[in-house]
């Protein structure tokens, strides 16, 4: 029943895929019947790295865009704590800690003998100055909530920082490792965008709009030596194109490859990898809960049961799973609410009806460059208009989108994957693009954060999720997958996305 109905909605769609499948089919036959990688070889401590988005600029501490952070993120910058591959909490700039009995005062030891790129010494009053910067009034830092909780930070001596809290919060140590918490120095910070300073294992070389990102090897690093000598991060958007590059060896690696309709002929040939694992990413219909309808929790839920799924991951041959709120299956303290709006279009027109919304209203839907939201789009427009609505579909460039939408709040709906890990709080906010408020939220959110005992942690985390399905702002869709294609020689990078990283500290090329 499923696939017969699938077939019935979404016929013009895959047939509008049609020219970009042979295209890619056609690659696939090339390149995997001739030789691979006939291209001359290159050294074996240079990696190329392929990426859908280019990010708008390079300081993670001034931006949202997950594209930065993807580059620099334990490449080029490190915070007090950092995450790994498993989404735990480990050291990072901070040897070690220790937290008082109250759960207030936090007292990091930190690395001496540390310097940025640039020669500056790292010790406390950097520790002091990047999160007095992150909370400071004209803060542009896209989790300043990450650092609201700091009540005063000081410098005993260079290489001890004690933070003090206002208050408790469970999730402290897990925030600091976000790329939005990483070290930053003073006399850098006027070029950060454009030319990156961190104490990372790689320095930044240069950047190349529209083309690529270039870093080399940090020969002062303070840790252990990255095996790799150089990295190229290239960012290749379109899904053929990068299909192409991957077949011809032009690119080593692509952590997050956005054509899953090359997989199969590509897991057969042994000299690539096609590793399928989960990030944090939340696929979302975004709504703008200040602009009507979508003020009516009638007209939100009506679209929740006219958007099936299923039959959306499968359109998108994605490997995403369905969700019901905004958390993903892999986090610990995820609750399944995808039960609570089942595909059920006759319900969806009962709510439009009783909401007042009439047949053929139009709505538009602004889509950013991710295969997931430009296909997903098309496919969510055609269920929409089975429940009498018009939908417009607009696709807009990544910066674009960052402005109109994201800044701006200038939207009707919207599809994103908002890959920030347990990122609940942006439902909690003053003001977030889509403008949802709920005093019962964020009294919930608040008793989470103070929480420090992990049973009530995760029955708090329960709650929120509920909270989320029964006012549904935005349609929660599904749990973006990582798909991974590399050279099979290629050895290290993460198989699942905790955040939006791509650490290259431990990658080399085995012989």
């Amino acid at each position: 029943m499923l696939l017969f109905r699938t077939h019935k909605i979404f016929g013009w769609f895959r047939m509008s895929r049609y020219f970009e499948r042979l295209l890619t089919a056609s690659l696939l036959a090339t390149a995997l019947a001739a030789p691979a990688f006939a291209a001359p070889a290159v050294a074996r401590d240079t990696l190329t790295l392929g990426m859908v988005l280019e990010p708008p600029f390079l300081d993670p501490t001034a931006g949202a865009a997950a594209a930065i952070r993807e580059v620099t993120y334990q490449n080029i910058y490190e915070g007090l704590t950092r995450i790994d591959a498993k989404g735990d909490v480990k050291p990072g700039l901070a040897e070690s800690w220790t937290i008082s009995a109250d759960g207030l005062t936090y007292t990091f030891k930190l690395h001496s003998g540390v310097s940025f790129h640039d020669g500056t010494k790292f010790d406390c009053s950097i520790v002091k100055f990047s999160y007095e910067r992150a909370l400071a009034p004209d803060s542009v830092n896209a989790q300043k909530g990450l650092f609201e909780p700091i009540a005063s930070i000081a410098c005993p001596d260079p290489t001890t920082a004690v933070i003090t809290l206002k208050r408790p919060v469970g999730t402290f140590l897990f925030g600091m490792g976000w790329g939005d918490a990483v070290m930053v120095a003073p006399n850098s910070i006027a070029t950060e965008k454009t030319i990156p300073v961190g104490t990372g294992p790689f320095r930044f070389k240069r950047w190349v709009k529209g083309d690529r990102v270039e870093m080399e090897r940090n020969p002062d690093y303070w840790g252990a030596k990255p095996k790799l000598a150089a990295v190229t991060m290239r960012f290749v958007s379109d899904p053929s194109a990068a299909t192409a590059a991957i077949l011809a060896g032009d690119i080593d690696a692509f952590p997050q490859f956005a054509a899953p309709e090359a997989l199969d002929a590509i897991k057969a040939n042994p000299k690539f990898v096609v590793d399928i694992g989960s990030t944090a990413g939340k696929t979302i219909l975004s709504l703008n809960n200040d602009r009507a309808p979508f003020t009516d929790v009638r007209v939100r839920r009506a679209l929740a049961y006219a958007i099936d799924r299923t039959a959306l991951v499968e359109a998108l041959s994605n490997y995403g799973k369905p969700i019901g709120s905004h958390y993903v299956p892999s986090d610990a303290g995820y609750v399944d609410f995808t039960g609570a709006y089942p595909y059920d279009p006759a319900r969806a027109k009962a709510l439009l009806a009783e909401a007042g919304v009439k047949p053929g209203t139009e709505m538009t839907l602004k889509l950013p460059p991710p295969a997931y939201a430009r296909r997903g789009g098309e496919v969510i427009a055609a269920m929409l208009e089975q429940v009498g609505l018009k939908v417009k579909l607009v696709p807009m460039e990544f910066a674009q989108w960052l402005d109109q939408v994201f800044k701006q709040s200038d939207f009707d709906m919207t599809i994103i994957a908002h890959t920030e890990a347990r990122d609940l709080d942006i439902y909690a906010r003053d003001k977030y693009y889509f403008n949802y408020h709920s005093p019962e939220y964020r009294a919930l959110f608040a008793q989470y954060q103070q929480a420090t005992d992990p049973a009530k942690q995760v029955e708090l985390l329960g709650a929120l999720q509920r909270k989320l399905s029964e006012d549904e702002p935005n349609v929660f869709l599904f749990a973006l997958a990582k798909i991974g294609v590399w050279n099979a020689k290629v050895k290290g990078l993460w198989d699942n996305s905790p955040i939006p990283a791509n650490d290259l500290s431990g990658v080399y090329w085995a012989d």
